[in-house]
């Protein structure tokens, strides 16, 4: 198997571009108000997006940091933190900006507090009801919780010998999960089910916080380990990728039934892994190299998968300020849909450009430095 990681990734652009698309029609079925009339049954599931992208999460930094473990290199936690600060911070900062300093980008009226945003907190006790706006950042919340403890707990079972049996933890990490979704829901969300709002304590106690929403960062985890770690079963499974990718749809169908009443018991504690190993085997579909989605290649998914983060960050701000502009216009809902899209498009690919491109390029340089750094000291030495 190559040890090149860019060669096998390609086929996942299409994936981002659907996760972003279906995120995006779900939201702006919840915020237009006069969607066009087959917007709603097709975006229903539109919020499993995010699953699909936990799931891509998951597997991205974990093989990154498998492959230092396999090949024997130490894995360098400011080299790991600085990618990610200088890919996720920069733009995430900027939407913040937007929400706090410009009142008509917000999409609702109030926002959670702003320590909240800056501590990736948001996602603990959000009330969905009377701080919503920018709710949909809780997702990044959750990842940058994955990102914090994901190479300290590979470094911990490193050190501790205990690296190569740590796939118990992941299976117990796994179950944890049901448990606490079993709490969650029955000695937190019940006892509000008789309120008024008591969707709102179902967002708040099931949905949103991030020991509930481990199941697509897990199941990537486990994609990314039997990638580098099971060479040999991964290949003989990638010979089925076009199976594995009817398999992915089957549980999906599954898991689309199952949370049809998103608040309701089994789809609750069940719903969120049915969908994570459903995008699972579509994840595992995409990087086989006999599966369609690999060897199609498309240079719209690939353009939309570049602007994903972007959009995901201003679409709802985008859409907003769009329909506030179109009010008076009397457009049909289709070419208002239509003119969102584009929107959110634009905007995303001048923060791309401005703002992502040029700290992305930063931040490979200042790790770039610092893995050099060894040797710069050594060149000194010597040269004393």
């Amino acid at each position: 198997m190559t040890n090149s990681i860019q060669q096998k990734f390609y086929g996942l652009d299409h994936l981002r571009a659907l996760a972003i698309t279906y995120v995006f029609l779900f939201h702006y079925f919840i915020l237009s108000g006069d969607e066009p009339a087959w917007l709603p049954c097709f975006a229903k599931f539109g919020w499993s997006g995010v699953d699909l992208f936990f799931v891509l999460s998951g597997f991205l930094i974990s093989l990154q940091l498998f492959g230092q473990i396999k090949f024997g290199q130490r894995i360098s936690l400011r080299q790991f933190f600085i990618k990610r600060i200088f890919r996720i911070f920069p733009a995430y900062f900027l939407t913040v900006a937007l929400y706090f300093c410009i009142p008509i980008f917000r999409e609702k009226e109030a926002l959670p507090p702003l320590w909240k945003f800056i501590t990736f907190t948001q996602n603990f006790g959000l009330n969905l009801k009377d701080s919503g706006t920018f709710s949909h950042a809780w997702s990044l919340c959750v990842e940058e919780h994955f990102y914090l403890l994901l190479p300290l707990m590979l470094l911990g079972l490193v050190l501790t010998g205990c690296f190569k049996k740590s796939y118990w933890l992941l299976i117990l990490l796994f179950i944890l999960g049901f448990v606490l979704r079993w709490y969650s829901y029955n000695y937190l969300f019940l006892p509000k089910a008789g309120y008024e709002y008591n969707w709102m304590y179902w967002y708040k106690y099931i949905y949103y916080p991030t020991y509930n929403r481990l199941d697509g960062l897990l199941t990537g985890v486990t994609i990314a380990a039997l990638y580098r770690f099971m060479p040999d079963l991964w290949q003989k499974l990638s010979q089925y990728g076009n199976l594995l990718l009817i398999i992915s749809l089957m549980i999906l169908v599954g898991g689309y039934y199952l949370c049809y009443d998103p608040h309701g018991y089994y789809a609750s504690i069940f719903g969120f892994p049915v969908v994570s190993i459903g995008y699972g085997f579509m994840v595992f579909g995409a990087l086989s190299s006999d599966s369609f989605l690999y060897k199609w290649k498309s240079g719209i998914t690939t353009f939309i998968a570049t602007l994903s983060y972007a959009i995901y960050l201003t679409h709802k701000g985008v859409i907003h300020l769009t329909h506030l502009l179109l009010k008076d216009c009397m457009l049909n809902s289709n070419l208002v849909l239509f003119i969102s899209i584009l929107a959110c498009i634009a905007v995303a690919y001048l923060i791309n450009v401005v703002v992502e491109k040029p700290f992305i390029k930063l931040g490979r340089k200042i790790s770039h430095m610092i893995l050099m750094m060894p040797e710069i000291f050594f060149l000194i030495l010597l040269h004393k």
